[in-house]
């Protein structure tokens, strides 16, 4: 059923990318503030965030949504919700206020524990990312025609995606589970947001290391499209499929995302 809202969805995360631009084109708008979590947040998240729930009430008034940027309900409530969406609807607000670019609209349609769907809009550069198991992955620019994408075999040389603010820690511990004639044959590129999970989706890049703490709505568009690619993200240490609204709480253990299953990443686990 959701498939056929495609094309709203993908509408609608341009139109969230949009409000965000307006914005980003003016810092004198921009009004950051610190959460509670110590985390920024901007006019431009908060303005995307009441664009893309008033679109998604409208498209499916039956559907709990859950925002980064909304209260959170408790777990009393959530518990119950086998259909919601999730939503991150700027993610990588500090890439925002570094004014680099990599910055995404993330939208999860996520059912039975599992992201089934998934939208990342870089507005930036106006590319659109999607997927699911029934539709495969995509990607377009904005409106443009769609290109199936895929992610790449397994090669002697990877590269390996770290987040800016992580990445010795991350490659350290890529390090410590690799052969240690192996490591030489890996270049590390730092990206910010869920574009790292749509470049290894995309065939751009092999793996992403995450020990750090992140949140449900950071992962889960891009989980959606990175499955629908090939690949997989997996928990660390259990290395099951990232579940959700799983627990109380909306933080992600450690996960390592990659562009090939049933590779020897499935055997890995975290150093002492």
């Amino acid at each position: 059923m959701y498939h056929t809202l495609l094309p709203s969805l993908k509408q609608l995360a341009c139109d969230a990318g949009d409000v965000i631009m307006q914005i980003y084109q003016d810092q004198n708008h921009w009004n950051t503030q610190q959460k509670s979590n110590d985390t920024p947040v901007t006019a431009a998240d908060l303005a995307a965030h009441k664009l893309l729930v008033q679109g998604l009430q409208q498209l499916t008034p039956d559907i709990p949504i859950l925002s980064e940027e909304a209260e959170i309900p408790d777990w009393q409530q959530r518990q119950h919700w086998s259909r919601y969406w999730l939503l991150d609807p700027l993610d990588g607000t500090r890439e925002f206020l570094q004014r680099n670019g990599e910055f995404t609209v993330n939208i999860a349609l996520i059912d039975a524990g599992q992201a089934q769907l998934g939208l990342v809009y870089a507005p930036d550069s106006e590319t659109l990312y999607w997927g699911s198991a029934a539709t495969g992955a995509w990607k377009s620019q904005r409106s443009g025609p769609g290109l199936a994408i895929n992610t790449r075999p397994t090669a002697d040389k990877l590269t390996l995606l770290t987040s800016r603010r992580h990445s010795q820690h991350e490659s350290a511990a890529i390090a410590q589970l690799l052969p240690a004639d192996s490591t030489n044959n890996i270049t590390t590129l730092c990206l910010g947001s869920s574009l790292k999970l749509c470049r290894i989706a995309e065939g751009q890049a092999d793996l992403y290391l995450r020990l750090s703490p992140t949140s449900e709505w950071d992962t889960a568009a891009g989980q959606a499209i990175l499955e629908a690619a090939g690949g997989e993200l997996l928990q660390l240490p259990e290395l099951n499929p990232l579940p959700y609204n799983s627990k109380a709480s909306l933080e992600n253990p450690g996960f390592i995302a990659s562009g090939q299953k049933r590779s020897n990443w499935r055997s890995i686990s975290l150093p002492d």
